[in-house]
This record gives structure tokens, C-alpha cells and sequence, in this order.
């Protein structure tokens, strides 16, 4: 048995939930923050069979897909704010982060 755990952008988290699910898996949803544009996102955790490991990243795949979004730059963590210029940048956002991890034991009450 596998755990697999992703983390997608908030944007495509229905989707990847509703396409796992459709297949007949499982799936636990986390709220999460990411570090490099401190957005939401979703950590997504799926316990399947060795077998069907390469299944869930597929759907994953087929949702998550990379694109560009034009943000503010970050504000400063520090120094007086009101020299600072916030000025729009384009940011790849998008895609998945997917971790396949050995399960020991799985118990379902």
C-alpha cells in the first residue's frame, strides 16, 4: 500500500477531488499555505495499492496544469512601507507537488 500525497493550487483542487473520487479512491483534504506566494493551496492525501499509485498521479497530471498569473511583488517584512512600490510580476503558479511514501499498516474503523 502507498500514500500519496499531493499539493495543488486551490484553483484546481475540485477538479483533482472530483476526478479522484470518480475512480473510486479516497481522499483526504488539507487546507494549506504555500511559502513562495504565501496562496492556498491543498494538500491532498490518497491511500491506494501499489498497483493504482501510477492512476492517481495521472489524473493529478491531467488537472494540474502549469500557468502564468501576473501578481503584486511581495510587501516588505520590514522598513517603512510607504517608500516601497508594489509593481505587478508574472509568476509561473500551478502544476502539483506529489510525494509517494510506503505504508506500513492501514486500519479502517
Amino acid at each position: 500500500m502507498k500514500m500519496v500525497i499531493s499539493i495543488v493550487q486551490d484553483d484546481d483542487t475540485f477538479d483533482v477531488v472530483e476526478g479522484i473520487t470518480e475512480k473510486g479512491f479516497r481522499v483526504t483534504k488539507l487546507a494549506t499555505t504555500g511559502g513562495f506566494l504565501k496562496s492556498g493551496n491543498t494538500t491532498l492525501l490518497v491511500g491506494v495499492e501499489d498497483t493504482k499509485v501510477e492512476e492517481v498521479i495521472s489524473i493529478i497530471k491531467n488537472i494540474c496544469k502549469k500557468r502564468k498569473e501576473v501578481v503584486a511583488s511581495p510587501a516588505p517584512f520590514s522598513g517603512n512601507s510607504d517608500m516601497y512600490v508594489q509593481y505587478p510580476v508574472e509568476v509561473q503558479v500551478g502544476g502539483a507537488t506529489i510525494f509517494v511514501l510506503d505504508v506500513d499498516q492501514f486500519i479502517r474503523i
